[in-house]
């Protein structure tokens, strides 16, 4: 269990202090808790002697004055051991998010979205409860036992024995029970990820699957994985409901033993009345830490097999990082020159995607890169801004691998719109500014402009405070990419990368975007992917990439003369052309 459970030491030293003290108010409720059942006897004992009001005003205040000393610090024992356990949770979530967003893109391609977020949420209150409640319950049982057990002892050490006797049975069942909640817990937050990421492709997928009127399918589908999470959660209930009645059973057998024992040790004047009322209080008192015994294993299981499950995740080193990093370069001002030297590259579970890719971008030229559906395009400029990772050495920026770039540097200087569109549920302006600080209305106008979206936004209901909803969804394709343009723009890179970024453009607009590229981009790199020759052409340089490999290099001119895919893409673009203005 403990090593299970290893992964949460780092954080619980971090708060040893709260615990500390939260161990100190636990001790003080537990010793106050221990005098009520004294005072009760001594009460007793006194009126015994002759009853009086001023007898049972006083006791009654002795009572009292014990049980505000009590609940101020259950109060405290609460409120610091459930408040670090907060913390915690703070602070994992912090440290999974931290992490996650280091990841590439492959690691979200071996974890669906939904089985991420069910490890953190569902998984990670699983283990705030471990490290809360299931601590605080489980220390509070242990000590009171052992705070009363010597009182009790010295009641009567027979009394005591024959009240012990049904607890090992306690014992056995909470080992019995506790190893198979752990293992249908496991099956249940298996199931509840299953959910958790068939309900987020629907609804990220929500068009499509309207579209095709799959919407029954779905909801069938989505209704036997919700059945199987319900099946597997009642399994455990059940469980659950057979633990605690056994348990009370249990407990209630204890106290039957005490009052018959303790009746018979009272006529035999082996213990005293008072001694024997004070001896069942605290048997009362013992009942519910002994309860919480069940209580403290349901969630100490589900809180180790969370543990598990969301150390899974954290465990996983992230491909990309700045090991090889230059801490000389960390201030390094990145001028754009671009070496692929003879790249090859294959992603870790499929065959070999770019073969000996061997080109040169100068700083402030542009490249346009075109060529067949899957001949590795994007893959290749995804290189550049470490996306995905090349072997050392064959990809360079300045002369120097890109390896020895840090990783903020080498992305701050590039500005990168991908072929999928993403733009967050925020304002416009949010969406726009995204990565800029402090970014001025001045630029950020500037920055629309030029991507040819600034005066439909202006004509927005609201503007730049447009909303524009779950990614971009109540933009169009087209206003989608442009918004993306722009916010590449904003940044000022020395280094742009549009991956086919104008495919959902006209024409006529994809001609004034570029124009203002030019204006833009003057003295930076820039590197086109495009499907068409209209925007390939505007390019420095034109590289035709086919079966992951540089078929064609030159300028829209030479690669006309030369007659090979480039040619043929362009004659079957000029003629489609013809016939749409005819």
């Amino acid at each position: 269990m403990f090593s299970r459970l290893s992964p949460l030491f780092p954080y619980l030293r971090r708060y040893w202090k709260s615990y500390v003290l939260g161990g100190l108010a636990l001790l003080i409720y537990n010793s106050s808790k221990v005098i009520i059942p004294l005072l009760i006897g001594g009460a007793v004992q006194d009126i015994q002697g002759g009853l009086s009001v001023s007898k049972v005003e006083y006791h009654a205040a002795r009572i009292v004055g014990v049980a505000i000393v009590s609940g101020t610090f259950l109060y405290l024992m609460r409120q610091i051991l459930i408040g670090a356990s907060r913390e915690i949770e703070f602070d994992i979530r912090n440290d999974m998010f931290e992490h996650l967003a280091k990841q590439p893109p492959s690691f979200f391609q071996r974890h669906r979205t939904g089985d991420i977020m069910a490890r953190s949420t569902n998984d990670l209150n699983a283990v705030r409860q471990l490290l809360g409640p299931a601590i605080m319950y489980s220390a509070n049982t242990v000590i009171f036992t052992a705070a009363a057990l010597p009182f009790m002892l010295r009641i009567s050490p027979r009394l005591t024995m024959y009240a012990f006797v049904p607890l090992p049975i306690a014992s056995v069942l909470v080992q019995y029970f506790g190893a198979r909640i752990h293992k249908r817990f496991e099956r249940i937050q298996a199931s509840f990820s299953d959910i958790s990421a068939q309900a987020e492709e629907n609804f990220s997928g929500a068009r499509l699957i309207r579209a095709f009127s799959q919407e029954e399918a779905e909801i069938k589908g989505f209704e036997t994985a919700n059945l199987e999470y319900i099946s597997r959660s009642l399994m455990l209930a059940r469980l659950m409901a057979m633990l605690w009645p056994t348990l009370e059973f249990v407990l209630g057998l204890s106290l039957m033993i005490t009052l018959l024992a303790g009746g018979r040790e009272v006529l035999l004047h082996h213990i005293t009345v008072p001694q024997f009322a004070s001896y069942n209080v605290f048997m009362v008192q013992l009942t519910w830490p002994m309860i919480a015994v069940g209580y403290v294993v349901n969630l100490v299981q589900r809180g180790a097999a969370s543990v598990t499950r969301i150390h899974e995740i954290l465990i996983e080193k992230p491909e990309i990082d700045d090991k090889d990093a230059k801490p000389e370069l960390a201030n390094a001002t990145i001028q754009g020159e671009i070496t692929f030297n003879h790249l090859d590259f294959a992603y870790p579970t499929g065959p070999e995607v770019l073969h000996d890719i061997t080109l040169t971008i100068p700083a402030g030229s542009s490249l346009a890169i075109t060529g067949p559906t899957g001949s590795g395009k994007t893959t290749l400029v995804s290189l550049i801004p470490r996306l995905s990772e090349a072997a050392p050495g064959m990809v360079r920026i300045d002369g120097r691998p890109i390896r020895e770039y840090p990783l903020e540097v080498l992305r701050h200087a590039i500005g990168f719109v991908p072929q999928e569109t993403f733009l967050f549920s925020e304002t416009v302006r949010e969406n726009v500014a995204f990565g800029v600080e402090g970014a001025s209305e001045e630029s950020i106008l500037a920055a629309t402009q030029a991507a040819h979206i600034g005066t439909e936004i202006l004509e927005f209901p609201k503007g730049f405070d447009t909303v524009v909803g779950e990614r971009g969804m109540t933009l169009s394709g087209g206003q989608k990419q442009r918004t993306a343009i722009a916010r590449a723009l904003l940044r000022e890179p020395r280094i742009l990368i549009l991956d086919d970024a104008l495919a959902s453009v006209d024409t006529y607009t994809e001609e004034q975007i570029l124009n203002a590229l030019r204006d833009k981009m003057r003295g930076r790199t820039a590197i086109l992917i495009a499907h068409r020759v209209s925007t390939a052409r505007s390019a420095d340089r034109i590289a035709v990439v086919i079966d992951g490999r540089i078929a064609e290099l030159g300028t829209h001119d030479e690669l006309l003369d030369r007659g090979g895919y480039y040619a043929d893409l362009f004659e079957k673009q000029s003629l489609e052309e013809e016939i749409v203005n005819t």
